[in-house]
Order: structure tokens, then sequence, then C-alpha cells
């Protein structure tokens, strides 16, 4: 079972109906008994990240999902549950994340010439072979965000360029992140999510 971590601050009824749409076995919890025992989680996220952090903490599930990373639990972040996934934010000040994967979360810059937030559909380019990532290269997904992560390459399977390469899926082991909404992305989207169920049945966390 994947548990969808319900925190008043995600898409979560969207992902959930992706995830029925797929026939996924899955429930959408914060009771941190069915989030400790999931065999996968998904963070979702829309809205500020110090905003969430609150949320996570209110619920007493930060430290939940820090064990179940720990444990080795499969954890997809989706969109600004990604970005929690990393060190910090910059987003109104300085707010610390779940520091499950190396990195921060800054403002896309204005002096691009593109538009801020960074709304609607854009291409992915895969930069490192992984079953997460299969099918995303030179393939669209739909972005909301303002703020992206700054990581290290070892890290990033696949980036979007918007003036500046932003990471659209990362990985850390048993943890990942995918920028864009998978579950309004259409079929490419809801592959995304089908492999990540594919990790969480397998339990096969290799990157090749």
């Amino acid at each position: 079972m994947i548990a969808i971590i319900a925190y008043d601050t995600g898409n979560t009824r969207n992902v959930k109906k992706a995830m029925d749409f797929l026939s996924i076995p899955n429930t959408l919890s914060a009771d941190s008994g069915v989030i400790s025992n999931a065999d996968g989680l998904i963070l979702p996220g829309v809205g500020a990240f110090g905003k969430a952090v609150e949320a996570l903490k209110e619920r007493e599930l930060i430290p939940v999902i820090k064990q179940a990373a720990k444990k080795g639990t499969p954890i997809l972040g989706i969109c600004l549950g990604m970005q929690l996934l990393f060190d910090r934010s910059f987003e109104f000040g300085e707010t610390a994340g779940l520091g499950l994967i190396p990195g921060e979360v800054v403002a896309i810059p204005e002096n691009l010439g593109v538009k801020v937030p960074h709304m609607g559909w854009d291409q992915n380019q895969v930069t490192q072979s992984d079953p997460i990532a299969n099918g995303f290269d030179q393939q669209s997904t739909y972005f909301v965000h303002s703020y992206y992560v700054k990581t290290q390459p070892q890290y990033i399977l696949a980036e979007s360029d918007y003036g500046v390469k932003i990471p659209s899926i990362v990985r850390n082991q048993n943890v990942i992140g995918m920028q864009f909404h998978p579950e309004k992305s259409g079929r490419i989207g809801l592959n995304g999510l089908a492999a990540f169920k594919e990790l969480v049945s397998n339990g096969n966390y290799s990157r090749n």
C-alpha cells in the first residue's frame, strides 16, 4: 500500500485520482502509524515551503517521514513535495527542509526573459539512465512553480531548460522527486507514477 501524505497543502485528491486510475493500491492519510507502515510514500505539495513545513510539524510527521526514508521506504515528492526533500529553502526567508537529498531551493531568476512562475507544459531532458526517468526524455510535463532546486548532478535524473536548468526528476537512492505534476501530465506523468509503483513493488532501488 502506498500512502499519500495528507497535510492540507498538497494536490492530494488529484494524486489519489491518478493512482486510482492506475489501479495502484493507495490511501490518503495523515496518520503516523499508516505512514510508518506503508510500502511507499507520496508527498504532494502546492504553495509556500514554510507553510508546508509548519503543516508537517503540526501533525508531527517530519520524524515519521525521515524514519521511513532511513529504513528504505520509497518516497516520491511532487512539486513542492519534491522541494521539501532538500536541506533548505530561501522562499520568504530560510526554512529547513527534510534533508533527504543534499541541496537547496532558490527563486527562479526574474532577469532571464521568462515568465515567473514557470507555469505550463515544458520539455524534460533525461541526464541519467534510471527506471524512474524512463520515457521522459524529450517529453513534456506540466509545471507550476516559482522556486527550483539547486543540487549536485549525481542527484539529477532529468531537467528542464527555463532560462536556467531546472531539475525536474531527482533521486537519492529510495528518495525521489518530480518538480512537475505527474497527475496533471497525461500519459507521460502517469507512466512516472507507475514506475514509482514498480519500484515499491520490486524493492529494487538500483539506478540501472
